[in-house]
């Protein structure tokens, strides 16, 4: 579980609802923009840089286990150039997650490294996700000291935080992180499938006027 650190929302709202029907579009559109503010031009889309997604939890713990599920999701897609790290099988977690990263730094030295985790936050964001530019700090909502992730993130409010947050992550409904999983995972394969693509901007940009 994370904490956004130098976090930039591109969304007015700061949100995307995992449940709003143009949510996969908007958080598409947000990846690929995050992206470009971050330094992945399209200049060095996949054939010259490869992009790490490093999927950070452990699906020991519901609330804890959305990062897992979006690198399940995201190896399915099988895209070239993209690594996943952290699956249901491969979990990234507190006690792997600074070895992890620097294997994968080592592997893809230059790779453009995405992170993705859970977070707790106010009961009227929960099942919402957020992008945003530089690392997150893995761990911080629950007092662990581990290293930073990113460069750029994701991440998806899975419960309320502040009190007994461990115990919380517990109780954290399914359907909630399985939804914003498929977002999540939809959104960046969309991204990085069109990023070097103008048609991008004009498939959302149509998308959002007829639906």
């Amino acid at each position: 579980m994370g904490k956004r650190k130098d976090c930039v929302l591109l969304d007015k709202k700061g949100y995307f609802k995992a449940d709003d029907k143009l949510a996969v579009y908007k958080v598409a559109k947000a990846i690929s923009e995050t992206m470009e503010i971050s330094g992945f031009k399209k200049t060095n889309m996949i054939r010259q840089r490869s992009i790490v997604t490093m999927c950070i939890g452990t699906d020991r713990s519901t609330g804890d286990s959305l990062g897992p599920l979006v690198g399940d999701m995201l190896v399915k897609y099988k895209m070239n150039g993209v690594h996943v790290y952290g699956t249901l099988d491969s979990p990234v977690h507190a006690r792997n997650l600074e070895e992890t990263l620097l294997k994968a730094l080592t592997i893809h030295p230059d790779a453009y490294l995405i992170a993705v985790d859970a977070s707790l936050g106010t009961l009227d964001h929960v099942g919402c996700i957020s992008v945003g530019c530089g690392p997150i700090k893995p761990g911080a909502g629950l007092k662990k000291e581990l290293p930073a992730v990113g460069d750029m993130h994701i991440t998806g409010v899975v419960n309320t935080g502040g009190f007994m947050d461990f115990l919380v992550l517990q109780s954290t409904r399914l359907s909630v992180v399985m939804k914003m999983a498929d977002v999540i995972a939809r959104g960046l394969h969309m991204a990085i499938s069109e990023y070097s693509s103008v048609q991008f901007r004009d498939t959302y940009n149509d998308t959002y006027n007829v639906l």
